[in-house]
């Protein structure tokens, strides 16, 4: 569908909104930026909950294979700081360089991996936790439901939404004053 551009530079972008591609990009670059903010801090307060973990007395009575996990959990959770910090990076690399559509598309794929390594990080810190305090069958098995439930919330909803006709999500109270 070609774009219609009214005299500003203004195109529809079938959502009722009337921007030009910067004001997009600018929103989009702002949308960005506060789901890192979000994801950031979460990912901080669970870092710090594991940085904690080698410093208690019952660290020394982990088994192999918990300090392996252990380890791998503080891994993902250094990674996922260096992943959403990325995008800040990119943005003072691309500042003033006119390059905001090209920050905006690579915010968001590394927001994506970001909620993947978050996921795993949140999964194994059950399993963590479940595995010391009951026993290794029920942290895996904490840790397959928390994973089950991420996938269903962050990929199976979105994309049951995303795949419905647009009046199907309308609230009904909008529909019944619409006359429907």
């Amino acid at each position: 569908m070609p774009d219609h551009h009214d005299s500003s530079g203004h195109v529809p972008d079938g959502n009722g909104r009337e921007e030009t591609a910067d004001e997009r990009a600018d929103r989009n670059w702002r949308d960005i930026l506060q789901e890192l903010r979000i994801s950031q801090t979460g990912t901080q307060i669970i870092a710090g909950f594991l940085l904690t973990l080698a410093f208690q007395q019952r660290f020394q009575q982990l088994d192999a294979f918990q300090i392996s996990l252990y380890l791998a959990l503080v891994l993902i959770a250094a990674l996922t700081t260096v992943v959403g910090l990325a995008p800040v990076s990119l943005h003072r690399t691309f500042f003033r360089h006119h390059e905001k559509q090209l920050t905006v598309k690579a915010g968001d794929r590394f927001l994506h991996t970001m909620l993947a390594l978050i996921s795993l990080l949140t999964a194994g810190v059950t399993e963590l936790i479940f595995d010391v305090v009951a026993s290794r069958l029920v942290g895996v098995a904490a840790a397959v439901v928390v994973l089950l439930a991420l996938l269903l919330l962050l990929v199976v909803v979105p994309k049951t939404i995303r795949s419905r006709p647009a009046a199907s999500l309308e609230q009904p109270s909008s529909r019944a004053a619409e006359g429907e």
